[in-house]
Formats: structure tokens, C-alpha cells, sequence
């Protein structure tokens, strides 16, 4: 009996619970405004800094374009906490898509169809 684990002792599913890490909620899903880290109202006594993962799934651009936005100064830079953990200000971000947002509104810009080369035909749309 010595060989044969205790029933209360799971071995198995330990391996299962770190090769299926826990994925955090999304934007916008009720359990995203629920965590704790991401407060809406107050006013920390400190800044927060979040690393590129967290930064992943509040802005869903590449990290290329990203990157080049830093360059330009569009996006809010990155900087060091020690020499292999790279943040960004959870602030800057934050106010950066709302800035975002609120140029999207006040300037919808379509696309002028009048520098089209071709013009695009809909399926079913030709009589005859």
C-alpha cells in the first residue's frame, strides 16, 4: 500500500494545472471590470506599471506596430525596471486610448472613392 498514493493526493492533475496556465479576462467581459489591479474611480498612491503581456490585451496591436508607435511618439514608451523587465505606465495607456477614442469621434475620415483604380462589384449584384 505504500506505493499507491492517498486518494486526497492528486498527482495528475498538478501537471494539468501548469501546463494550462490561467488566462486573464478580457476587455470589456464583466470579470475584466471585476479585477481588483485595475481600479476605475480612485486614485492610487502609486503609479502602475504593467508588463507587455498585460499590455497585449489592453491594446490588441502587434508588437512591431507598437514598437514603431513608440518610435514616432504615438504610443506611450516603455522603460526599464531592471535590465530584463520591460513596463508601461498602466496611465499613459490607459489615456492614450482615450485620446484615441475621442479623435476616432470627432474626425471619421472614409476612404475617397474617387482614387479607387478598380470598383469592387458585389456578388449577385450584376443583372443579366
Amino acid at each position: 500500500m505504500e506505493n499507491n498514493p492517498s486518494p486526497l493526493i492528486s498527482r495528475g492533475n498538478d501537471a494539468t494545472e501548469h501546463a494550462n496556465p490561467v488566462s486573464a479576462p478580457l476587455p470589456g467581459s464583466d470579470a475584466y471590470d471585476d479585477i481588483p489591479q485595475f481600479p476605475k474611480h480612485c486614485v492610487l498612491p502609486f503609479r502602475r506599471t504593467i508588463r507587455r503581456q498585460e499590455l497585449r490585451q489592453i491594446v490588441p496591436l502587434a508588437e512591431t506596430t507598437i514598437y514603431e508607435m513608440e518610435r514616432r511618439g504615438e504610443f506611450p514608451r516603455r522603460f526599464n525596471l531592471t535590465p530584463r523587465c520591460v513596463v508601461w505606465d498602466l496611465a499613459e495607456v490607459e489615456a492614450w486610448i482615450e485620446q484615441r477614442k475621442q479623435t476616432r469621434r470627432g474626425s471619421v475620415s472614409k476612404p475617397d472613392v474617387h482614387l479607387r483604380k478598380t470598383r469592387p462589384v458585389r456578388a449577385g449584384s450584376s443583372e443579366g
